[in-house]
């Protein structure tokens, strides 16, 4: 095959949102931006705005009401208007909040990535002078700092700062510890970064989110700490008027006038919700992994269209009767921003009872995504399934009420993850995760559970076992962990097993055990598996059928013998032929031409056309159809009959 254009389909710009349309998709930090801007704005013009004095007394107008004639909040006891010495005391409070909340926050996550990072003496000269900060009651401590350095705003401010300190270098130094070790600190320090430089351009964007959200909140709090040194008269100084003060002036007056005290104690309360919902806002920016916006939390469950929509398209007949799990026409997309990425579009799949199919193609072809649709696995936002039906044993698995989701996922159908480093619980022993895997389905006592989860070890092949069932997932070498994921998944018995790229983190000799092991259980159980995997050798020992994924899409599927020998689209012939044949003499390993187009703009017709050399203009418009072209072996292209008669190149 040659003469391949490598040129692929113009992608339309990405619509991913800016750092304001993702901020301006988080409706309610949008409301704490508004509500603390209209403060902010109102406070800052407090010298133009037409307001009386807040320092004249009246004191024939002591302790007017809202609403009375030239004074629309009242007079508090020495009759000085409480809409003037508001406005002005929430410009007081506000400058005392921020600027006493930047300078904590510098000052302690310094001290705290500086710990962390250094550790050893650093840390321990660093933390020990923080924990003697810490020892004494915050409130105290900042009562005797005032005391030494006298009663003002001013010396308020600093107590505030100094006792907050601590509280910042804890939480900064916590999330670095949990940073220092990664990967990416090691690839860093690989590339010959200085430590300023990674401390700078490494660890800081990354703890930067962190300490935005502690910042915020303790914006609320320095407000409400500085107005309770005011209310103790160790902050502002009569008539400077600020929050605290104002509260403190009011305390005595609730029962003959309490909107003295109200009034300010609810302009607190804005003040904090609003920065607390503003900080979670500007957090959702500075974090790229929030990209899908918003404080939704991640749902249980894929998000699913209703039954009507999704089956608006699906023909009524098209049932295979006997199929342990079907697909039909399923659609899974993710919106991000105003971009709509269609990764499973219109695919159908049969998985029959003690079967075992693979799933190929390149990473980014809706592999993964589809497997995990299976489940409802798929995460919301900003995923959903938006058409099509899962059938298994003739029961929609989409839209089922959480309960009857939960009974089935781990029991009838299991998951095996590709990387089991990061999906098992790094603070239990893998026993105990084998054995909630067994409890949760199965009534049994814990010794019958643990019992249980021994055999389940050994069977999977961990040496000593009841040991090793003890030990935590960092203790255990990445075949074992992976073989821990399969005795988890097959704990009870499951119909089908969905195993999801097992053996990509594994080292050759390794793959190959667990393979075996895998083919084995399946076989001693009768269970049907989905295999995931980008190995056409691995499916070939494996596998009975095969579907092979390019855009979201099955372009090809059939019996493996069939696909693999006798390939029908021109992408599976191109895949075939990147596979390194031992012991048949020089062979040119041909890579596929171009990028995979992004699912988001999916050219017309045929994903394939624009890195093809069969395409022709029939294979750039309209929807071509997956058609027989064997026995159970179909194919979505228009020349399959001239790719099977080249066969592969």
């Amino acid at each position: 095959m040659s003469g391949v254009t490598a040129e692929v389909s113009p992608a339309r710009v990405d619509s991913r949102p800016g750092a304001l349309g993702q901020f301006g998709r988080n409706r309610v930090a949008v409301f704490g931006a508004v509500l603390i801007g209209v403060i902010a704005v109102i406070a800052l013009a407090a010298p133009i705005l037409p307001l009386a004095n807040p320092d004249t007394t009246d004191l024939a107008r002591r302790m007017a009401p809202p609403f009375s004639h030239h004074a629309l909040l009242g007079t508090d006891d020495l009759g000085r208007d409480m809409l003037s010495r508001l406005v002005w005391g929430t410009r007081v409070s506000l400058v005392v909040g921020v600027v006493a909340a930047f300078i904590a926050a510098t000052i302690g996550s310094t001290i705290g990535i500086l710990a962390a990072y250094y550790g050893r003496f650093v840390d321990t000269a660093l933390m020990r002078g923080i924990d003697m900060l810490m020892a004494f009651p915050y409130l105290l401590l900042a009562l005797a700092i005032v005391a030494v350095l006298g009663p003002s705003l001013t010396h308020a401010m600093i107590a505030i700062v100094i006792v907050n300190v601590p509280f910042f270098a804890r939480t900064v130094r916590g999330t670095t510890v949990g940073l220092r070790r990664a990967d990416f600190m090691a690839a860093a320090r690989l590339s010959g970064q200085s430590s300023a430089q990674i401390i700078a351009f490494e660890l800081f964007p990354n703890v930067l989110p962190v300490v935005v959200v502690t910042a915020s909140t303790s914006i609320g709090w320095m407000i409400l700490e500085t107005a309770g040194l005011s209310f103790l008269g160790l902050g502002a100084q009569p008539p400077m008027a600020d929050l605290g003060g104002m509260l403190g002036d009011g305390r005595n007056l609730l029962e003959v006038a309490p909107h003295v005290a109200t009034i300010p104690g609810i302009a607190i309360l804005l003040i904090a919700v609003g920065v607390n919902l503003l900080g979670d806002g500007v957090r959702d920016i500075l974090d790229p992994r929030l990209k899908s916006g918003g404080l939704a939390r991640i749902r249980a469950a894929t998000e699913v269209a209703p039954r009507a929509d999704r089956l608006a398209r699906l023909p009524p007949e098209g049932h295979e009767q006997g199929a342990l799990l079907q697909l039909r026409g399923l659609d899974t997309r993710f919106r991000v921003g105003r971009s709509v990425w269609n990764a499973v579009n219109q695919v159908d799949m049969v998985i029959r009872p003690g079967e075992a199919i693979g799933i190929v193609g390149e990473s980014g072809s809706g592999k993964t995504v589809t497997a995990l649709s299976i489940l409802g696995l798929v995460a919301s936002p900003p995923g959903r399934i938006d058409g099509g039906e899962i059938l298994f044993n003739g029961e929609d698995l989409l839209g089922l009420p959480a309960e009857r989701l939960r009974a089935i996922r781990g029991d009838r159908i299991a998951y095996v993850f590709q990387d089991p480093l990061t999906t098992l619980n790094p603070l239990q022993p893998v026993g105990v995760q084998v054995m909630e895997a067994i409890t949760t389905h199965q009534r049994l006592g814990r010794r019958d559970a643990w019992g249980r989860a021994v055999a389940l070890l050994e069977a999977v092949g961990i040496p000593e076992p009841e040991q090793k069932a003890r030990a935590y997932p960092h203790e255990l070498s990445g075949g074992q962990r992976q073989r821990i994921g399969i005795a988890m998944a097959l704990a009870n018995q499951p119909d089908l097993v969905v195993a999801d790229e097992p053996t990509t983190a594994l080292d050759v000799t390794t793959q190959a055990r667990v393979l075996k092991l895998l083919a084995e259980l399946r076989r001693k159980n009768d269970a049907a598996m989905i295999f995931i995997s980008h190995d056409f050798g691995v499916v070939a020992d494996l596998c009975d059928r095969v579907y092979v994924m390019y855009g979201g899409r099955v372009v090809e599927s059939g019996p493996v013998r069939d696909v693999l020998q006798r390939p029908a689209h021109p992408y599976t012939a191109r895949l075939l032929a990147c596979v390194p044949r031992i012991g048949q003499g020089r062979h040119s390993i041909q890579p596929i031409p171009g990028l995979p187009p992004p699912t988001n703009a999916l050219p017309p017709g045929c994903a394939f056309a624009p890195r093809c050399n069969l395409a022709i203009d029939a294979c750039r418009s309209g929807d071509i159809a997956l058609a027989a072209v064997g026995t159970e072996h179909a194919a979505r292209c228009l020349r399959s009959a001239l790719v099977l008669a080249e066969g592969v190149a």
